[in-house]
């Protein structure tokens, strides 16, 4: 596959390819190229583009999808988050004193989507 403006390099992609799940499960067909799922998926992110319009070549917009929905679930882009996090802490590069929060994995509470409903009563 040629590289492409979106994928990864592949440094990138040695320090991320240990950190995935097995590459084939245990039962079943082996999953499409975890590369190039993960390269699909950085393509929708960067872009904004809905998943329908992801490019052939990453696959099926389906199996991308669902792939990235099904490793959100299992927690595993947290894992990989955390990982490249201590692994990054170790060899120094981690700046402790900068402070740098996603909102975008910030849980809120289940009540915090907004204030109390009041109805309002107008006259005409």
């Amino acid at each position: 596959m040629n590289k492409k403006r979106h994928e990864l390099t592949d440094e990138q992609w040695e320090r991320l390819k240990p950190l995935l799940p097995a590459q084939k499960p245990k039962t079943g067909r082996p999953n499409l190229d975890h590369r190039q799922i993960i390269n699909g998926i950085l393509w929708i992110l960067r872009t904004g583009a809905p998943w329908r319009d992801l490019p052939d070549r990453y696959g099926n917009w389906k199996t991308v999808s669902s792939r990235f929905y099904r490793w959100s679930k299992l927690g595993i882009w947290e894992q990989i988050s955390v990982a490249l996090q201590h692994e990054n802490d170790a060899k120094g590069l981690v700046d402790w004193e900068v402070h740098y929060m996603d909102s975008t994995i910030v849980r809120a509470h289940q009540h915090a989507a907004g204030a109390k409903k009041v109805m309002l009563i107008t006259r005409h």
